[in-house]
């Protein structure tokens, strides 16, 4: 058991995890709230190399034939815990607008609910012994969020070399937001199925 809990791929894995207070440090590096240019820049290299490993643990578990009930339960949650707190920071830190303020926020908020609705249902779909596939749309909301997400971490710190580096972020999360809801109601029709045969 200890074998496969420390696989490789089950390790990129928590390292995704741990990402995320590294990502969180960069916006305190001073004390407090505050995004430098290199705060900004190191939290998007840490995202990147995180969002990496959600590619590779998948692969290399498919692979060599090395998934495990650990891994399939911390791989979601370690996704949704980038997402969620690099969105959360993202709509703290607005003193240099370059997070997420104003309408974008409802975007924000969109892929967070449909986080927890999807979550929620697979919990409860799980004890009726039911699996609900991820779609190839999903995935592709999936990539769209994490590039956004990307684009709005060095934010302020990109306008500085490409004046639309916000400006962009914000249109592919409005994007993502909107696949987001596609798919979250695909997801909630597919369960609802089963729920209404229970």
């Amino acid at each position: 058991m200890a074998q496969r809990a420390f696989n490789l791929p089950n390790i990129l894995t928590y390292a995704r995890i741990i990402a995320v207070p590294l990502v969180v440090l960069c916006f305190f590096l001073e004390g407090h709230l505050k995004s430098s240019d290199f705060a900004r820049w190191s939290a998007l290299a840490i995202f990147l190399l995180a969002s990496i490993t959600d590619y590779f643990d998948g692969y290399f578990a498919r692979a060599w034939q090395q998934t495990s009930n650990i891994g399939k339960m911390l791989d979601p949650i370690a996704d949704k815990l980038l997402v969620a707190t690099c969105l959360l920071l993202l709509a703290a830190d607005t003193d240099r607008h370059g997070g997420i303020a104003g309408w974008s926020l409802w975007a924000a908020i969109i892929i967070l609910c449909r986080e927890i609705l999807v979550s929620g249902l697979r919990e409860y779909l799980a004890a009726l012994k039911v699996s609900v596939p991820v779609t190839q749309l999903a995935k592709w909301k999936t990539t769209i969020q994490m590039v956004a997400i990307a684009f709005l971490l060095v934010g302020p710190a990109g306008d500085k070399i490409f004046p639309l580096t916000t400006q962009i972020g914000l249109v592919l999360l409005w994007i993502a937001a909107l696949v987001t809801l596609y798919t979250g109601y695909d997801y909630f029709r597919a369960g609802l199925k089963h729920i209404m045969d229970e």
